[in-house]
């Protein structure tokens, strides 16, 4: 595709430099540094990690203003635009650091307080934190971001986390309408069960409290800086966030600056992780991509922990700042860079990475289009999914659910997938509990895959016959049940893939006994060590709304066993719900082929990453076959090489080997009539 305009990959350097007689040569060193490696941005810590001594004030704080001005001037001298980072909101950890200023601490759930971290409720810390924020902003900073502690879970040592404090419980108590106290409200929140409607007005008491601080945030820095600056949020999780009421259009609102705002979206491992983890943070990155609204910039962090070079390799971050680029980043910021470096001129490796990283980076930014839609298996889920799941345990870690584990499953099996609507969804396990009737009608109606705990709470609100089986129960993995231990499940005789084979059931947690109606197609049987019939394994079925719906019966699909047939039943079944009209390109030909696909107008582009630690080739399933179509082999560290695809036996395959975390990228034409893509375009 030609792009209108060529753009470049912009590195974003989180840096510290600590207060010193020398910080004009460290921050000229710096300058030279972000020159020779074209960091277009340094993004100023301070009082981070090992420098930190809890919130600043006073004299500490003055020594850090007046270092970040002089680094800041020398560096804006230098052609490099500037941010700042200040480490603490309420407060990551205490890890031995003492609260010096008054603030009222936060309270776990089960009442320790923290001896370092702040209650969002606390009007002393607001008041800090409004004049921290403000005095930094006077000098001119492009964006000045709010750390990721600006949550209530996650906070060492507490027990969950925090927003338990005797000031929230007095707002919660007001909202109630009767005075609670903080072990009356976590055995209501924490109740096995449907929700208690004090778990909604807690969340709804956290919310409002984030949202005032946003607020004053966003008014400090507009005032002190005129509107030169804006706010960047780094954010966690999303079902994280979800347990504690966040509404993301509210959020990003209220920290919007004249309309301009950041994200910082977590997504990738903070150290050495096997290749296939890459589903998980290509996932992550396209379940924030709909969190956000239009006027919000993406800036991902290529993250480290501890803060040095040794904690990851060049290879795996490179295809991590690959995936982000590939999923539309506007800049990508990065911690590769110890924390306490101080001389950035000392680490030529870091140096190296940057340089030899930029050449991919540059070719995907310069493909990059506002047009470009993912598209996939739409995995739905809603930002308030925690205020409507129903629980079994009764914890506050049993209220976060996502359809990550689901994207694992169909992304390592080579099935694109989209946050985005679809005619193709999956939805497995409790994150059902968040949709309406009227939302499952819908999409019953379309092309649907559910797991064995969706059946059965589909079942349970009324749809069975829309869904093919009846779920009847669920059966645990050391349960003793008729007619024994579940084992294998094999594939029947009637199904067009692999008759007779056989695949592993025997570590699923649980399995649903699943009851099919006899119009549903009965693809593969569950059976005992002997040999026993125990159950329906997976079914398709054809519905009265034209709905087209597959059921398995495991309620963990991505724990299940992986193998060639696997794979070959799991694309059976895509292709299944398609039903007349298919358009979802699908990868096999090797383990770990993990795809993104997307497209602008009628141009599709495929990319995959090489999840492996094996050279491999990939086979390009397509539901028709293109006039012309384009490859580019991206090797880690390498330049982008033009490659070739041949047709296997109708698949397109791809010759040079994929290496271990390499993608390839295809584009092509859609064929008319066969694929959703209508609107022209250009592939040059």
């Amino acid at each position: 595709m030609t792009p209108h305009a060529r753009r470049r990959a912009r590195y974003h350097l989180r840096f510290q430099l600590r207060p010193g007689d020398d910080i004009a040569e460290r921050a000229g060193n710096l300058t030279k540094v972000c020159q020779e490696n074209e960091v277009a941005e340094v993004v100023l810590l301070i009082g981070a990690e090992e420098a930190y001594t809890g919130h600043l004030a006073a004299e500490q704080e003055l020594s850090w203003y007046e270092t970040v001005a002089q680094a800041r001037e020398v560096l804006s001298a230098g052609g490099v635009d500037v941010s700042l980072n200040p480490w603490v909101t309420v407060g990551h950890a205490d890890r031995g650091r003492r609260d010096r200023l008054g603030f009222a601490p936060m309270v776990s759930p089960t009442g320790k307080p923290a001896a370092a971290q702040a209650s969002f409720a606390c009007p002393t810390w607001r008041s800090w934190l409004y004049a921290h924020y403000g005095r930094f902003a006077q000098l001119g900073f492009r964006v000045l971001w709010v750390e990721d502690d600006f949550r209530f879970h996650n906070h060492a040592p507490l027990d969950w986390g925090g927003g338990f404090e005797p000031l929230m419980m007095e707002r919660l108590s007001r909202l109630a309408g009767q005075e609670v106290t903080r072990d009356e409200v976590v055995a209501a929140v924490t109740r096995p069960g449907p929700p208690h409607p004090w778990r909604a007005l807690l969340q709804q008491v956290w919310h409002t409290a984030q949202l005032e601080v946003a607020e004053g945030l966003a008014q400090a820095v507009r005032e002190h800086s005129a509107g030169r600056s804006q706010l960047g949020l780094m954010s966690s999780n999303p079902s994280a966030h979800s347990v504690e009421g966040r509404d993301w259009d509210a959020l990003f609102n209220a920290l919007s600056i004249e309309r301009r705002v950041t994200q910082r979206p977590h997504f990738a491992p903070y150290s050495d992780a096997p290749a296939r983890s890459l589903s998980a943070a290509l996932w992550s990155l396209e379940a924030q991509r709909v969190l956000r609204p239009p006027h919000v910039a993406c800036e991902p962090e290529i993250e480290n922990w501890p803060h040095t070079a040794w904690s990851k390799s060049d290879t795996q971050t490179w295809s991590e700042m690959v995936t982000a680029q590939l999923c539309g980043s506007d800049a990508l910021l990065l911690n590769v860079h110890p924390s306490s470096a101080e001389r950035a001129e000392q680490f030529p490796r870091v140096d190296a990475l940057l340089r030899r990283s930029r050449p991919a980076l540059d070719w995907f930014a310069a493909r990059r289009t506002e047009q470009a839609v993912p598209i996939g298996v739409g995995l739905p889920w809603r930002p308030d999914t925690a205020a409507h799941l129903t629980t079994v345990e009764g914890t506050l870690q049993e209220l976060a659910a996502d359809p990550t584990a689901t994207a694992d499953y169909l992304l390592g099996y080579g099935v694109p997938v989209t946050a985005g609507p679809s005619p193709v969804q999956a939805l497995f396990g409790r994150c059902t509990d968040a949709f309406s009737d009227d939302e499952l009608h819908t999409m019953l109606r379309g092309g649907l895959l559910l797991d064995g705990e969706a059946a059965l709470r589909l079942t349970d609100r009324g749809f069975a016959d829309l869904i093919g089986v009846r779920a009847t129960q669920l059966c645990a993995r050391d349960e003793q049940a008729r007619p024994g231990p579940y084992a294998v499940e094999q594939v029947t005789a009637e199904a067009t893939t692999d008759a007779g084979a056989y695949l592993s059931v025997d570590v699923q947690p649980a399995l649903a006994r699943l009851e099919s109606q006899p119009d549903a197609h009965v693809v593969t049987q569950i059976l005992t060590p002997e040999g026993h019939a125990w159950g329906v394994g997976r079914c398709h079925f054809v519905n009265a709304l034209g709905g087209r719906v597959a059921v398995l019966a495991a309620t963990a699909p991505a724990q299940l066993a992986r193998s060639d047939k696997g794979q070959r039943l799991l694309h059976a079944t895509v292709r299944f719900l398609e039903g007349d009209r298919p358009g979802l390109p699908l990868v096999h030909g090797a383990p770990h082929l993990i795809p993104h696909a997307a497209r602008t107008g009628d141009i599709l582009r495929l990319a995959v990453a090489n999840g492996s630690a094996d050279h491999s080739h990939p086979l390009i399933d397509l539901p028709a076959t293109p006039d012309t179509m384009r490859a580019t082999l991206l090797a880690p560290l390498a330049d982008p090489a033009p490659a070739t695809t041949t047709e296997v036996d109708g698949l397109r395959r791809l010759e040079p080997a994929l290496p271990h975390r390499g993608w390839a990228v295809l584009e092509w034409r859609a064929v008319p009539g066969r694929s959703p893509l209508t609107t022209p375009s250009t592939l040059s």
